[in-house]
């Protein structure tokens, strides 16, 4: 005769923590910080459908390369002709705002997916130059100016907060190579 199975119910508490959360390394004038997390969504939008989306939004998309719009604590970086990374660092509901669009569009939520480093201090551009290929200049990369480029073997989205400091956004999977080559490019800068 068959027992019949007893059912128990496991009471969880499981939490998500941040990937680094809390570490930094400074070095002579430059500091590399793990930022806060953060709501981020991957936006395709054809462009008869932008101007519904900037609405929505509460800021206008960008429309040229290397371009970002901020207002408040929202941010829309170009990636491309018809897509955009929108950041919210104040836990602003995305997907929910730009469900309020009339046009088409396709809208992801990457928050959990991504995790973001502050690279502040006169060795910034130095620091990130040891592993990103471009011109990060002032004069060609100037404030506001975002890419989606490579540091290491890591695909990033850079993008330029002030004369002095970046914001590097990557994948959570990449966070460790990524922190670990910026670090070390911390330490070289300020050699």
């Amino acid at each position: 005769m068959a027992k019949a199975a007893k059912t128990v119910k496991a009471e969880s508490s499981a939490e998500r923590r941040p990937a680094l959360a809390g570490q930094e390394v400074s070095a002579s004038g430059v500091r590399v910080a793990v930022l806060p997390p953060a709501n981020r969504v991957s936006l395709r939008v054809p462009e008869e459908a932008v101007a519904s989306l900037s609405r929505a939004l509460g800021l206008t998309l960008p429309q040229k390369p290397k371009t970002s719009v901020a207002k408040a604590a929202r941010t829309a970086f170009w990636l491309g002709p018809d897509e955009w990374f929108v950041l919210d660092t104040a836990g602003g509901d995305l997907l929910a705002d730009c469900g309020k669009a009339k046009g088409l569009h396709s809208a992801v939520d990457i928050s959990h997916r991504n995790v973001a480093f502050s690279v502040s201090g006169p060795a910034a551009e130095a620091t990130l130059a040891a592993g990103c290929p471009q011109d990060l200049s002032l004069q060609a990369f100037g404030v506001g100016a975002c890419s989606r480029t490579v540091f290491g073997k890591a695909e990033i989205l850079l993008y330029r907060v002030s004369e002095q400091e970046f914001r590097v956004e990557c994948w959570r999977s990449f966070s460790d190579y990524v922190f670990g080559l910026l670090s070390e490019g911390a330490r070289d800068a300020a050699a």
